[in-house]
């Protein structure tokens, strides 16, 4: 009977101890649990500023681009415009094609260019909405 009664006590030591040690392990668990997702919302809230200040040179940069291009489109035809006039030697008609050309590419390319900022804008607004989405579920 001692036997067996000291095999009860083996096992309900075993239990207890394992036990505490479960208990031990989950309490620190959640401490070094809570201290990485502090450092990984931290991380991730400088992630997201990195990215949206990427976002914003690169779109900076393409609305230039696109100004530069509208310029180069009206230069372009005010060349060709001139080139006309040029070869044409008081032939009205053809002049006056070549200038409503000139006035109706310039025109076109204003509002492709402006059609196309306003493009760029709504994505930077959409980028920027996105990351802070992001950064407040990370942040809760």
């Amino acid at each position: 009977m001692h036997a067996k009664q000291f095999s009860s006590v083996k096992r309900w030591i075993a239990t207890s101890i394992l036990s505490l040690l479960t208990i031990a392990f989950v309490w620190q668990g959640m401490f070094i649990a809570n201290d990485t997702a502090m450092a990984d919302s931290v991380m991730l809230a400088d992630l997201g500023d990195r990215v949206e200040n990427k976002a914003d040179r690169d779109l900076d940069r393409s609305k230039g681009f696109i100004e530069n291009t509208k310029e180069k489109v009206k230069e372009t035809a005010n060349k060709n415009a001139s080139k006309v006039d040029r070869a044409t030697d008081n032939d009205s008609l053809l002049e006056n094609k070549a200038k409503k050309d000139a006035n109706r590419i310039e025109n076109k390319a204003d509002k492709d260019a402006a059609r196309t900022k306003k493009a760029v804008d709504k994505t930077q607004n959409i980028i920027e909405s996105t990351v802070d989405n992001i950064k407040d579920v990370f942040s809760n």
